[in-house]
């Protein structure tokens, strides 16, 4: 798939922002527009220098905005679309599901129906493991297990990918859907279990735990995600789904013993709480799919991940701060306003 202008859709976001480090570093031919509402988990910070690349072109909006995705297709001649762009924290949907229907669903078919009539070469879907719903003690996600999502965010995932999916059998619009397992590395907000609790073992505060700890999940390193995403949009087959797993399935407790371990604190700093509702207990993707047909495979064995992502966690105490703080937003569009907005 030749693309020599790509929209990325919450390019500063976790995932987001480091795919787009990926492809500026990796794809020199390659001008991204990369659209971001700056909402609570998106934060220029994450971004840095990418900011001042002359291929990089940031527009603050909503992928909800039919205007606004209009023009940025026309006015860049957008030959791909990245959607990373979600409301994504399953706790955060529990209490307030409006905001995540209205991103993840509106906002999907708001980017398929404005892609569709600019005539934009291929669309892929970041999607999650989260749709299929729960496992149990054996067995793993494949591309042709049924949807059975269990939370309000997964629901409004799944009505995405349907979405996409209509868009491809009824327009014959050139998609692809990619659903990973857990990401974990740098850059991610601190709400998310592995910086929430790097932060807390550091500040010898408690860390809370959902129930028994039990639960299980698949856990990807975000740079060997990112691989697999740009590979999908390159070479993938339009119309398919590919899974992306790293094959490291931990449970949550596991997990947390793991970080107190590096860092030296005791597991008394463990605390467990109330289970979240409809909590899924095992979650593991077979992604052999993309392996054999796309040639993709993680290169980061957990060990190695984990201790990178901790580690720069203790030596970036200031994006941290910036990201906790919302200062850096304050003082970007203070120096340099809504760059590329309209």
């Amino acid at each position: 798939m030749d693309c020599k202008s790509l929209l990325v859709t919450g390019g500063a976001g976790f995932i987001g922002c480091n795919f787009v480090r990926l492809l500026l570093e990796t794809e020199p031919d390659v001008q991204i527009i990369n659209l971001d509402a700056l909402t609570y988990a998106g934060n220029l910070a994450s971004l840095g220098d990418c900011l001042d690349s002359p291929r990089h072109h940031f527009v603050k909006g909503s992928i909800t905005n039919p205007e606004l995705v209009g023009f940025i297709l026309r006015e860049y001649a957008v030959d791909g679309i990245i959607n990373f762009a979600a409301e994504s924290h399953v706790d955060r949907s529990i209490t307030g599901p409006q905001v995540f229907v209205e991103t993840n669903v509106g906002g999907t078919l708001n980017l398929l129906h404005e892609g569709r009539g600019a005539g934009i070469k291929r669309f892929l879907q970041v999607s999650t493991d989260e749709v299929y719903g729960s496992l149990g003690p054996e067995g793993a996600f494949s591309e042709t297990t049924a949807l059975s999502p269990n939370s309000p965010y997964s629901a409004s995932k799944t009505s995405a990918d349907h979405l996409v999916h209509a868009f491809h059998h009824t327009y014959g619009m050139d998609t692809v859907i990619t659903r990973c397992s857990n990401n974990y590395g740098p850059l991610q907000f601190p709400e998310k279990l592995i910086p929430l609790m790097i932060m807390n073992a550091t500040q010898d505060k408690s860390l809370p735990i959902y129930g028994d700890g039990l639960n299980v999940r698949d856990w990807l390193y975000v740079g060997d995600h990112c691989a697999a995403i740009w590979r999908a949009f390159q070479a993938g087959k339009s119309g398919e789904v590919y899974n992306v797993g790293g094959n490291n399935e931990l449970a949550n407790i596991e997990l947390v013993k793991t970080i107190l371990r590096h860092l030296g604190k005791p597991e008394s700093l463990m605390t467990f709480v109330k289970d979240r509702p409809g909590h899924d207990r095992r979650y593991a993707i077979d992604a052999s799919k993309i392996e054999r047909d796309l040639g993709w495979r993680p290169q980061v064995d957990f060990d190695t991940g984990i201790t990178q992502t901790i580690q720069w966690y203790l030596t970036n105490q200031e994006w941290l701060d910036q990201v906790v703080s919302g200062e850096y937003q304050t003082y970007y569009e203070a120096m340099y306003g809504r760059r590329g907005a309209v």
